[in-house]
């Protein structure tokens, strides 16, 4: 199989696409891949350390209010799809994939256009103003959420849940703990706001720190982002001796094996981290980024809460108050963190990738 994967501008889009294509190749080792995405995008750097040859081209995002830089998004609109359909034609994939961002746009249209089978994968329970506009040509739309599914059209939608669950079922907890060095005897809680951190969460953690020594059966795992963690080291030093139940690092590099390990996790809610939570079942405390299109990820986190799988607490509400209070009620009662984990369980779709690889074959099938 010759797959065209797409997608970019964050790692909600690029993480989902990468996870199709080590699903695939676990199936069909001899498959073969090229990534079409924006030369500027953090796609640009994170697929070639995969060894998944790149090609750019050169788009922009449509502003959401009418002004006269959307007529040169759609002129470059146009050339892209110009580029994408030559790319096309010379390396003659099988199927086209996207994951969302506003590169995938013209790459799946082109696609479309040329007869080649499509299939995008909406992240959020928020369509995105690209997969929005994508929905009318591609031929399936799979959704992570089944709320999503009323928002395209019936006959394309499939609940697939989100490719980035199937990839931390491969976690091994015991790795994760070593490279912590957590002993056995302590359950983990990680805090972490993101590759990049969160200020908020960081400002929240720091007030928390001295308290925490008083939950001996935990250890805290507090992940700064690494343009925070120079910041957080030096503030934590201020403060006095960091309690011996608590790690701060700037980054961590094998997540799936941490989170193979972690009883409770502090953290945003975009897509790629609910779909990874729920497929372990991993109770949350979840605290929405304010600063995402179309408040997409309190609409994520909420429809967790309101299943019973995580508290939300918005950063309006958040302090080192009000996340030991959040913590509190979940470490301190076994039960209510079984009822949590269930209902996480109960939410996860650990096969995601599994089943749009599925979806990718009898796409390909002749005569489909």
């Amino acid at each position: 199989m010759r797959v065209v994967l797409t997608g970019g501008g964050t790692g909600g889009h690029i993480y989902p696409a990468l996870a199709v294509a080590k699903e695939i190749l676990r199936q069909e080792p001899q498959a073969s891949f090229l990534y079409i995405g924006s030369g500027t995008g953090l796609e640009a750097k994170l697929v070639p350390r995969q060894g998944i040859p790149f090609e750019a081209i050169d788009i922009a995002g449509l502003k959401r209010k009418l002004t006269w830089e959307n007529l040169r998004t759609a002129w470059k609109f146009v050339r892209a799809v110009g580029r994408s359909k030559e790319i096309l034609r010379e390396w003659k994939p099988d199927v086209v994939v996207g994951t969302g961002g506003y590169v995938c746009g013209p790459v799946v249209y082109a696609a479309a256009r040329l007869g080649i089978p499509t299939l995008i994968h909406e992240q959020n329970a928020v369509p995105g103003l690209t997969n929005s506009f994508l929905a009318r040509f591609s031929d399936k739309v799979a959704v992570s959420f089944a709320d999503s599914l009323d928002s395209f059209p019936r006959e394309k939608a499939v609940f697939t849940g989100n490719p980035c669950a199937t990839e931390v079922l491969h976690g091994n907890p015991q790795a994760g703990r070593k490279s912590l060095g957590v002993p056995d005897g302590k359950r983990i809680v990680l805090i972490v706001g993101g590759s990049r951190g969160a200020k908020a969460i960081n400002d929240a953690t720091l007030e928390l720190i001295p308290v925490l020594s008083t939950y001996t059966g935990y250890h805290f795992v507090y992940v700064t982002g690494e343009v925070h963690y120079d910041r957080i080291s030096a503030a934590v030093r201020e403060r006095g001796e960091l309690p011996g139940n608590v790690s701060v690092l700037p980054f961590i590099h094998n997540m799936p094996d941490v989170l193979a390990a972690t009883h409770v996790i502090v953290g945003r809610a975009g897509a790629s981290t609910l779909a990874e939570l729920t497929a372990l079942g991993i109770p949350a405390i979840l605290i929405p980024s304010p600063y995402v299109t179309n408040n997409h990820q309190e609409k994520n986190a909420r429809g967790l809460e309101r299943s019973g799988a995580a508290a939300v607490l918005l950063e309006s509400e958040l302090s080192g108050k009000t996340l030991e209070q959040a913590l509190a009620a979940i470490l301190l009662s076994d039960e209510r963190w079984q009822t949590m984990h269930a209902s996480s369980l109960s939410l996860g779709k650990p096969d995601a990738a599994r089943d749009i690889s599925r979806l990718l074959r009898n796409l390909c099938a002749p005569g489909r």
